[in-house]
């Protein structure tokens, strides 16, 4: 496969474990997802897999070592909050090849920028301030 520029595509994001690693994978890793078919083309073409979900659609998993970094429109990086699902965004994604010691090898998606456009918030859920537990069923 010859090497190819990377894509800029939209995407709602998911699952975004930016500042922690995530605990099943142990990598910090977000789902880019709701992808276009024209996207999802583009990445396939590349040798990445694209996966469908019920509620997100064609989507990605980009896992990293390192923490990721998330822009708003003006350039400024995003800091101090936790980047909700349903966010909307622009990402720039390449591709690495990989082999590990067991001789299993693949290609993956690469997070080279992320830009949000649309940021929700994770607040965690709502607090319960009062709950009667007299009347608990």
């Amino acid at each position: 496969m010859t090497e190819l520029k990377p894509v800029t595509l939209n995407c709602e994001i998911f699952w975004a474990s930016m500042q922690e690693p995530n605990r099943m994978s142990n990598k910090y890793q977000i789902d880019l997802g709701n992808l276009s078919k024209a996207a999802a083309d583009a990445l396939e073409m590349r040798g990445i897999n694209v996966r469908r979900k019920d509620g997100q659609g064609d989507f990605i998993t980009v896992k990293s070592k390192n923490p990721i970094r998330a822009y708003d429109k003006n350039g400024e990086e995003i800091k101090g909050v936790l980047v909700g699902n349903g966010s909307i965004g622009k990402a720039v994604i390449g591709y690495y090849d990989w082999k590990n010691p067991a001789g299993q090898q693949g290609r993956s998606p690469s997070l080279m920028k992320l830009v949000i456009t649309d940021l929700i918030i994770y607040g965690g859920g709502p607090e319960v301030k009062e709950a009667d537990l007299e009347e608990a069923l």
